[in-house]
């Protein structure tokens, strides 16, 4: 195993075991019926051509070190997802109750977004990880966002890559709005959001129950009426 193998390995040990604990508390909702503000979990390690641009940015070695696990707080990441911005808010108070993390630092993206429009929660973590060597403290950064706010970073991260994060004004001007008009849509949706869980109630109780099925087509189109 290499260097960076035995460097990175507590981090991808850390992500699969923050997914498993996260995905845990959805699931905890959904046993006692109660509407989850925790709508999926993803995780990843940054990869080392990440980690490589990232270390030339911060003026840092690049090499496995303790300065580096120190200065990148995101080499281990864990994105929460939620359905409405107001769950953003609860699931925060939940890492801030959990006893098998430390939270370092919270960076607030939402209330006061970045000049690209960007908005997300991070909560950087201190984790402990179990090892054959002994225990570990990981840093990992949470990011806490809505499905709306997820979208737009998802799009602002891959034209970043295209124009090296130096967008033409057009394309700055037009990701604004696009910022915007997402978070417009979370608080639309927040104002029917009591409407909406009902709905979801229903559908999952309709689509569970026994004999239901939903009628279409033998020809895989849609059904003519």
């Amino acid at each position: 195993m290499g260097q960076w193998d035995r460097f990175l390995a507590p981090y991808k040990q850390a992500v699969d075991e923050l997914k498993i604990k996260f995905k845990g508390m959805r699931r905890q909702y959904e046993t006692d019926n109660i509407n989850s503000p925790i709508e999926f979990v993803t995780g990843r390690v940054k990869p080392i051509a990440s980690i490589y641009d990232k270390s030339l940015e911060k003026g840092i070695p690049f090499e496995p070190s303790l300065e580096l696990a120190t200065e990148l707080q995101d080499i281990a990441g864990i994105r929460m997802m939620c359905q409405f911005v107001g769950d953003i808010e609860t699931v925060v108070e939940l890492l801030r109750n959990r006893k098998d993390l430390r939270i370092v630092e919270e960076k607030d993206y939402i209330s006061r977004e970045k000049q690209s429009g960007y908005r997300s929660y991070h909560v950087i973590v201190e984790y402990p990880v179990q090892t054959v060597s002994g225990e570990q403290l990981i840093l990992a950064e949470i990011q806490i966002r809505t499905l709306a706010m997820n979208f737009w970073a998802s799009i602002e991260h891959s034209l970043n890559y295209k124009y090296k994060g130096v967008f033409p004004d057009e394309i700055k001007l037009r990701l604004q709005r696009a910022a915007e008009a997402a978070f417009q849509l979370d608080e639309e949706m927040s104002q029917i959001r009591d409407e909406i869980q009902e709905a979801q109630a229903y559908f999952t109780e309709y689509k569970e129950s026994p004999g239901t099925h939903f009628p279409r087509n033998t020809d895989g189109g849609r059904k003519e009426r």
